[in-house]
């Protein structure tokens, strides 16, 4: 759905040439990719932090209206989704690593000491974030820091993983859109799928392309990893700016 948001933003900036947005987000897209094959660890590394930021923000939207809280403070909070799978399946989560070329088995990001402080940190940005609000905010917050906990005890780090993504994170950041796009329900979700079905349907074909490339030189998992993992980031950089040149430029 980044297209109509693409479209308010040419709109606040004044140009008419629609195609301008496509071409930048584009080669944005691409240049991630890019740039991880070149420095896959530094670019993997700047994504967990901006990812850690993305999710923490997104996923307190509903409470946060308004309201400046710090990068850090959202960060922390974002955090978990990095640290559980790191805290409570680490092998694995390792494995998933190590197939898109980043060793972290010598780092301070494994130390047990470590990853309990981050989650204690993440914790406590749950709280500072819910201050002031009422149960039901302050509980949803509470129910999403310990399903994400609890999905990464007993599933394996890739589908603990996606399903916090596609019914948490992006469940909501769909209903939201869903109610941009018209007030009423019913109307807005035909409206929504219609316009994000043809964006979805070309990311599917580029999903499957790039996995039958890789598998000719890697084996499937690592393939997979590698589509995920990169394709996630070409994706999320360019559509974290996205909503930073708009909250920007709408003030």
């Amino acid at each position: 759905m980044d297209n109509i948001k693409g479209r308010k933003l040419i709109k606040i900036l004044k140009i008419k040439n629609i195609s301008y947005f496509y071409l930048v987000y584009i080669l944005i897209g691409l240049g991630i990719i890019l740039l991880w094959i070149l420095f896959p660890q530094s670019l993997l590394l700047l994504f967990l932090i901006i990812a850690s930021y993305h999710f923490g923000k997104e996923d307190s939207e509903f409470i946060s209206k308004n309201q400046k809280q710090s990068f850090l403070l959202k960060t922390f909070k974002g955090s978990i989704i990095i640290v559980s799978p790191l805290l409570f399946n680490q092998n694995k989560t390792l494995e998933i690593f190590n197939s898109i070329n980043f060793d972290l088995s010598n780092t301070l990001l494994v130390k047990t000491e470590f990853l309990v402080i981050l989650l204690l940190l993440s914790f406590i940005s749950n709280l500072i974030l819910s201050f002031n609000k009422n149960y039901d905010e302050k509980s949803v917050l509470l129910m999403d820091f310990f399903s994400i906990i609890t999905l990464n005890i007993f599933l394996n780090p890739l589908l603990a993983f996606t399903i916090y993504f596609c019914f948490l994170h992006s469940f909501r950041h769909s209903i939201k859109l869903i109610f941009e796009l018209n007030k009423n329900f019913k109307k807005g979700i035909f409206l929504f799928i219609k316009k994000a079905l043809p964006l979805t349907f070309i990311t599917g074909i580029i999903f499957i392309v790039a996995l039958n490339f890789l598998n000719h030189e890697f084996k499937l998992n690592e393939s997979v990893n590698m589509v995920i993992f990169i394709g996630l980031a070409s994706l999320t950089f360019p559509h974290i700016l996205l909503e930073y040149l708009i909250e920007k430029n709408e003030k």
